[in-house]
């Protein structure tokens, strides 16, 4: 069997994705989902990206999973007359919601969210710019924040505005997100991502908004706020949601760049303990968007996060506006490969003193455990909702795990959990017999599997319904029942 890559790739489409070839490009060189920014572009732009999407993943044969991102309540300030301007080290300076959209100057510019003045007061410290410039707060009268810079530079039209250790009371679906989310039904959408949650209740109504449109996404909570980092709060998160995101951007402004590593193993190692996936993002191989190389330190980061158990990482600006997208991926998967085959990278306890409340799950965790202590070279799961594998996948291992399933939404729900490949396969009847044919010719047709080879294989007595997974059965590839 080929050497197969575990950690998932999650790369952002944009105007460099739209040049042709270069998607398919992408297809080939080993992106495993796709994510549509709705912070940028148009509902056209999206709905065409991901009809190409579908259409490169029918011709090639490989179930790319659609991630759309919302793009949340950036608070962020007005614009410049000048469009940009340079703010001196102790000077002052005022974000003023009186101010008109265009009238600001090196003294003063409008806020575009009109709590803010209600939301800080003196001592409080306001970065913008995702941290590039840093303001102290003198005073607040009527709705004009007076301020002292505190790290200076040049500030630009629409720049992003954070709270030092957070506490802004922004809601997580601003009406422009509830709109997007009518776009993302005609998509039909694997994943959606809510920005900036600050309880499970986000979440939620994320989720109903979804379904009204009759739209069945993974959600995914992008932790991108200090008040996330608590541990009640944290954990009400990641269990309302089925993938975290770890939004190194805000996040790191919010708590401190110091404090971002160990919030990043935090939030992977407990996402694990919960049972959901979890996605590394945000200037993963940032030098990429000009080089065709990484720095040592990018592959560094790939990799640590590798070491950490992300599931996916993410290229934003580097696909998505980037001069070398298909190099930004191809450097991913070299650094992925590598760091895959380390053994910090395929041991594991996960679980391993847990009572199991489900058989499926007792029975997803067994096999695993037995194929990383056994000459196995693989795992198969019949699955109609996804859970076996995402179980199995919380499991470190070298091992693939080939999620089969006739179900689309299945199948692209698993594309982002670590070590799992989608295999669509329809049932077509009840032998057992035959049902462990059909799967040893399908792993052969995609090269997976040759004579020799053992596979686990988890199903249910009733095959193709959901929950029912409760047999594991060991077969090796010409032995037994099994053709060569």
């Amino acid at each position: 069997m080929p050497d197969i890559r575990r950690t998932k790739i999650l790369a952002t489409l944009g105007p460099a994705t739209d040049k042709p070839g270069v998607l398919e490009k992408l297809f080939y060189a080993g992106v495993d989902a796709v994510r549509l920014n709705f912070s940028h572009g148009s509902a056209q732009d999206h709905i065409d990206r991901a009809n190409n999407v579908r259409e490169i993943s029918k011709k090639t044969g490989r179930r790319i999973g659609i991630l759309a991102d919302l793009q949340g309540p950036k608070i962020r300030i007005a614009r410049f007359s000048d469009d940009k301007v340079w703010l001196d080290e102790g000077q002052g300076f005022a974000l003023d919601i009186n101010l008109s959209e265009n009238a600001g100057d090196n003294t003063h510019v409008g806020i575009t969210y009109e709590t803010l003045a209600r939301e800080v007061q003196q001592g409080s410290r306001l970065l913008l710019d995702d941290g590039r410039v840093v303001l102290d707060v003198v005073d607040v009268v009527n709705g004009r924040i007076n301020c002292t810079v505190v790290v200076g530079g040049y500030l630009s039209n629409n720049k992003g505005i954070n709270l030092l250790g957070g506490g802004l009371s922004a809601a997580a679906l601003t009406a422009k997100d509830k709109e997007d989310i009518l776009t993302i039904g005609k998509i039909q959408a694997d994943f959606v991502a809510v920005s900036f949650p600050r309880c499970a209740d986000d979440l939620n109504l994320a989720r109903k908004l979804l379904a009204d449109v009759d739209c069945y996404p993974g959600i995914v909570a992008k932790v991108e706020r200090a008040e996330a980092m608590q541990k009640d709060v944290m954990d009400e998160i990641i269990l309302a949601s089925d993938v975290i995101m770890v939004a190194r951007g805000d996040l790191g402004v919010e708590i401190g760049d110091a404090n971002l590593p160990a919030a990043q193993k935090i939030l992977i190692s407990r996402s694990r303990e919960l049972d959901r996936a979890v996605i590394t993002a945000t200037q993963m191989m940032e030098s990429m968007i000009e080089s065709p190389i990484p720095t040592r330190a990018e592959v560094f980061d790939v990799a640590n996060a590798v070491l950490d158990g992300t599931d996916a990482i993410m290229l934003s600006a580097e696909t998505a506006a980037g001069k070398y997208p298909v190099q930004a991926v191809e450097a991913m998967v070299r650094v992925c490969m590598e760091t895959d085959k380390q053994r910090a990278a395929k041991t594991s306890k996960h679980r391993v003193d847990t009572y199991f409340k489900r058989k499926d799950e007792a029975i997803a965790l067994a096999a695993m455990y037995m194929a990383n202590h056994s000459d196995v070279q693989g795992l198969v799961s019949l699955t109609e909702s996804g859970a076996t594998p995402l179980w199995m996948s919380r499991i470190r291992s070298g091992l693939p795990i080939f999620a089969f399933s006739s179900r689309e939404a299945t199948l692209g729900r698993v594309t982002l959990f670590r070590g799992v490949i989608p295999i669509f396969y329809e049932y077509k009847n009840q032998d057992h017999v035959q049902l462990n044919r059909d799967i040893i010719a399908l792993l052969k047709k995609f090269n997976y599997a040759v004579k020799g080879d053992t596979f686990i294989i988890t199903k249910g007595d009733l095959t193709g319904q959901e929950g029912g997974t409760n047999a594991l059965k060991i077969v090796t590839v010409g032995e037994g029942l099994i053709p060569e």
